[in-house]
Parts: structure tokens; sequence; C-alpha cells
């Protein structure tokens, strides 16, 4: 039974809150203060009582007793004087002794009054003296006074009754004495007492708060650092450590809720380790996916174009050598087999550009945005000048960027205004303002608009708002003027407007950009058409 009941014992101590550690610590300390309190007070109380005994009590009573002696002789000096010469100026020493006998009998009795043995002595005294000087001393003077002489035998029995008086007050005095030496002792055990008191409290208080410490440290400062030894290998990558902590209340539920947390943490590091893992079988993926990407353009700029450039000059030549020969449908026909091979040149062209947006990065470098416009309207040189359109360009700024892909989207804007026209020549405005970290590009044109609900869907690929037979064109345009501007870090929308088109698209500033474009340029410059 001893052997289970221990085990208990120091699990219920170790389930004690921090509260109750504190509260018996506290407990300890204020017990041995009051203890100390307690001894030093009284220690100091004997001392002081001790002292108060000589100082106030035994010495003034010696000195009283001296007096009293004094008065007594002086009291019998004076009588025998007065006897011998019968002259009263010897008188005066006996009253005067009287009056300080009273005195230092008085003196006494209130310096003594704790001591009724010597208070006694003192009545004794007082009660001889008075007889003495009734039964001799005044019927002397009287004698002396009536007759001038005093008989021998008085003389004789008032000199052994005085004799016995000095004898009472000399015991009286050795009493006293008697009384200081042992007022003094007290007083030397007294100092004494109080210096083993303040030793032994210095001991105690030493020895306690040694062993509070001591149970502090086991009790609290150990479990707090066996705690944030746990934690520390916790928080440096060691989530399989679990936290077993023994100790008061607060820190076990504490390492309780620190190894929850590890377990959470210990889980979610489980899952995200498992969802890296399908991140780079995604990412394995990607890439194989991308190899076999980069395997089909090299097969459609090469394996494909071959067939259908071999197509197309064989219809062309069917074209040339049999036309008029052959009825007028087997010449439409062989028409349409020319312009279906051209189309589908044009068309893989496309689909080969929009799919090596940002897949073969370069070097981006700041480029001059009406350089970029020129460049643009050099490669719509025929178009431009058959459509006699007019492209207005603003002050432009310099941006950070590849200038090809820059150039395909003033190229596809503008192209896309020359091709959508009404009635009226087409005009172009191309302008460029400041907007916080970026710049704000507009292409703004006098052509048939779009409808607003139309706005993202000319953003996707192969969406076409018209027929190829109205307006020529693949529908890979404007989804790749999306995916040069994402890749560039801006965005491209369609700004509604009453009349005609007007796009908008950012692009971030360089860091280097000296380009004033804070407003809208006001006097855009025309640009000569060929």
């Amino acid at each position: 039974m001893p052997e289970r009941g221990a085990p208990a014992a120091g699990r219920v101590s170790s389930r004690w809150p921090l509260r109750r550690w504190l509260t018996l610590a506290i407990g300890a300390l204020v017990l041995v203060f009051i203890g100390a309190v307690v001894a030093g007070s009284l220690a100091i109380a004997g001392l002081t009582e001790a002292r108060t005994t000589i100082v106030d009590r035994v010495d003034p009573a010696v000195q009283h007793a001296l007096r009293l002696d004094t008065a007594l002789v002086d009291q019998e000096t004076g009588l025998r004087g007065y006897v011998l010469t019968a002259q009263d100026e010897f008188l005066e020493p006996y009253d005067s002794g009287i009056e300080r006998q009273r005195a230092a009998i008085a003196n006494l009795r209130r310096t003594i009054v704790v001591r009724t043995d010597l208070l006694d002595r003192i009545t004794a005294i007082e009660t001889d003296v008075e007889r003495w000087r009734t039964d001799y001393a005044v019927p002397t003077i009287e004698r002396v006074r009536a007759t001038g002489v005093s008989g021998d035998a008085q003389t004789e029995a008032g000199k052994r009754r005085f004799d016995q008086v000095r004898a009472a007050v000399g015991g009286l005095q050795r009493e006293l004495d008697l009384a200081r030496e042992a007022g003094r002792a007290a007083l030397a055990g007294a100092a004494s007492t109080l210096v083993i008191v303040c030793v032994s409290i210095a001991i105690v208080l030493l020895v306690v708060f040694l062993l509070v410490a001591v149970v502090l440290r086991a009790a609290v400062a150990g479990p707090l650092a066996q705690l944030t030894g746990g934690v520390r290998r916790v928080a440096d990558g060691d989530f399989q450590h679990e936290l077993r902590v023994t100790g008061p209340r607060e820190v076990t539920e504490l390492a309780g809720d620190v190894d929850s947390m590890r377990r959470r943490i210990l889980a979610e590091v489980s899952v995200q380790r498992e969802v890296n893992a399908a991140l780079d079988a995604r990412t394995e993926d990607l890439k194989r996916s991308n190899a076999e990407l980069e395997q089909f353009a090299y097969v459609a700029s090469h394996d494909l174009q071959e067939p259908l450039r071999k197509v197309a000059s064989f219809c062309q030549l069917l074209e040339r050598r049999y036309k008029g020969q052959l009825d007028e449908r087997a010449d439409q026909y062989i028409g349409f087999a020319v312009d279906g091979a051209k189309r589908m040149q044009v068309l893989i062209n496309d689909l080969l550009a929009f799919s090596r947006v940002g897949r073969h990065a370069r070097d981006r470098v700041p480029v001059a945005g009406a350089d970029l416009v020129a460049q643009a309207e050099a490669n719509l040189a025929e178009a431009i000048g058959d459509a006699g359109a007019v492209v207005e360009v603003g002050e432009l700024p310099t941006v950070l960027g590849e200038a090809p892909l820059l150039t395909a989207v003033f190229q596809n804007l503008i192209g896309n205004a020359v091709k959508f026209h009404g009635s009226a020549p087409p005009v172009v405005r191309i302008t460029a303002q400041r907007d916080g970290d970026q710049w704000l590009f507009t292409v703004t044109d006098n052509g048939i608009g779009i409808e607003p609900e139309f706005a993202e869907r000319v953003f996707v690929i192969f969406q076409r708002l018209h027929g190829k037979d109205a307006y020529p064109g693949t529908g890979i345009g404007l989804a790749m003027c999306r995916k040069i501007i994402e890749y560039h870090g801006g965005r491209i929308w369609l700004d509604p407007v009453d009349d005609g088109t007007r796009f908008r698209f950012t692009l971030p500033v360089a860091a280097d950009a000296t380009t004033p474009a804070g407003t809208l340029a006001e006097t855009p410059t025309e640009k000569a058409q060929p």
C-alpha cells in the first residue's frame, strides 16, 4: 500500500496549480517571518526590561539610599554639635537632614514600588528614624534649650538607636547593590539572548529561503525549463518530439496546448508535403506537356507547313494550267482549295505565335512607345494605305518589355481599327498617361464598334463577332494581345464608348522612367501615310 500511495501523492502534488505552490511558499515565508518578529520582539522586550530595571529603578534607588544615609548622618552630626555647644546654628544640618531624609524615603518608595520586601525595609527604617527622633533627638534639643546640658545616659541610648538605623540603611544599600548586580546580569543575558535570536532568525530565514527556492525550482522552474526545451525543439523543426511535462497544473495545461498545436502543425505539414508532392507531380506533367507542346510547335511549323505549301502550290498550278479548260464549278473548287490552304497556313502561324508568348522569356529592355507604334505602322503600311487610315500618336513613354511582343499588341489593335471601319476613313488615336506605378495606354478608333455585352468575348481565342466572309481573320489577335499584356504585368480591357472602339491597357512603369506623362497628350502628331 505505501508503494502505491507515494506515486498517488506525487501525482496529486504535480496537479497542484501554480497559485497553490506560490501560496505555500509565501505562507511558509510569512510564518517564519512572524516567528522571527515574535522572537525578536520578546528578546528586545527582555533587553528593554532589564535596562529599565537598572537605569530607571535600581540605580536611582541606590542614589536615593545614599542620600538617605547622608541625611541621617547630617541629622546626627547636627544634633551632636548642638548638644556640645548649645548653639542653634548647629541645628541647621539637623533640620535640612530631616527634609532630605523624607524626600529620599519618598523617592525610594517610588523607584522600588515593585519590590515589596524593600518597601518593608524602608518602612521599618522610617519607623526607626521617627522613633529615634521622637524618643531621643527632640527631647535632647528641648533639654539643652532648657538646662544647657544633656544626660550621658540619654546620649548613649540615642547613639545605639541611631546605629540601629544606620545598620538598617546599610542593609538596604546592600540589597540594592545585589539588585543592581542582578539587573546587570539580566541586561547582559538579555543582550546575549537578542544576539542569539538575531543570528538564529538569520539562519532560519536563509534555510527557509533555500528550501523555498529548492521547492519552487523542483516544482515550477524545472517543469518550465523542461517545457521551454521541448518548445524550442519543436520550434527548431522537430515536430515528432512530444511535450510531456510534470509540474503545476498551468504548466501541464500549457504543455498540453503546445503539444496539441504541435500535432496540428505536424498534420498540416504532412498535408503540405502531400500537396507539394502533388504539385511536383503536376509540375512534371506540365514540363512534359510543355515538351510535347514544343514538339507540336516544331511539327506544326515544319511537318504541317510543308504539306500545306504543296497543296497550295499544286492547287495554284492546277488553277493556272487548267483555268478555262474545266467547267466553272471546277475552277471554283480549285479556288476554294487554294484559299483554304492559305488560311490554314495563317491560322497555324497565329497559333504558333500565341503558344510561344511567354514560353521563351527574353531580357526585358527599355523600349520607346513611339518606336513600337512606328514599327507596327510599318508592318501595316499596305493596309493603312489601302484604307486611307490616319494614325494619331500622342506622347508615349518608354516601357520595359520585349519589343516584338509589344509591337504585336499595337499592330493587332491598329490592324483591327483599319479592318473594322465604317464608311468614313479610319482614324486611330493612341495616347498614354501615368496612373500611379503604371502607364495607361488608350487606343481609340472611329470604326463600327463593339457592343458592351461582347467586351470579354472578344479576348477569347477563336471567338469572332463577324463571319470570315465579311471580315478576314483567325480570331486570335485580341486573345494574343491579352496574353502579351498580362505577360508584361498589365491588363487590357474594352472601354465602352458611343462611337467607335476604345481599348485600354496598362504596363508597369520602368524604374528609370523619365518620360513625363502625368496627363494625356493634348496635341497628337498625325503620322504621314504612304
